[in-house]
């Protein structure tokens, strides 16, 4: 039996989605000695973020609760994957950088280092940072975590978009059931 692809659905998968991404970076950091940077850092306390809005919004949906509320949960998720979009890509670009071209430190710290450093001393095994934005440690099928990051971060942009655009008419009650 397959699952339709009802909006549901789809934000059920992208809770699980930016769940796995980010319980993965989690378990990569420590399995391959990664030293992850406040780009890093920032980009997982994302996907953390989209996997809760994207559940509420799948829970939102419901037979009885309003839509608008559904509605207003995928929109605030928009936002936010564009903006770790854009964070991944500003990273990707520190990595395009000749080595010893450009470096993420040494200027005085903005409010994504300020918040890292600030959720890092408050639960280092989530948050502590302790890289450099422009290496890459780890490539996969030859493109860098960040390079990853964006990938995701675009695709769960562009999903929840056409989530929310199919959704915007009035809604079939068929279209809110898993069944």
């Amino acid at each position: 039996m397959t699952l339709p692809l009802t909006s549901r659905t789809l934000w059920i998968l992208i809770a699980l989605i930016s769940a796995a991404l980010a319980t993965a970076s989690l378990a990569l950091t420590p399995l391959l000695d990664l030293d992850p940077c406040h780009l890093c850092i920032f980009q997982r306390l994302l996907f953390m973020i989209l996997a809760l809005l994207a559940a509420l919004t799948a829970a939102l949906q419901h037979p009885g609760r309003p839509l608008l509320a559904a509605r207003l949960a995928g929109l605030t998720l928009l936002p936010i994957a564009a903006l770790g979009g854009a964070v991944a890509a500003y990273q990707s670009w520190l990595q395009w950088q000749p080595a010893d071209g450009i470096s993420c430190i040494g200027g005085p710290p903005g409010p994504i280092e300020r918040l890292v450093e600030w959720l890092g001393q408050q639960v280092p095994s989530l948050f502590m940072a302790s890289g450099f934005c422009e290496d890459r440690e780890l490539t996969i099928l030859g493109l860098s975590l960040a390079n990853w990051s964006f990938l995701f971060f675009v695709a769960i942009l562009v999903v929840g978009a056409w989530v929310l655009w199919r959704d915007r008419r009035e809604p079939n009650p068929s279209d809110l059931h898993l069944d």
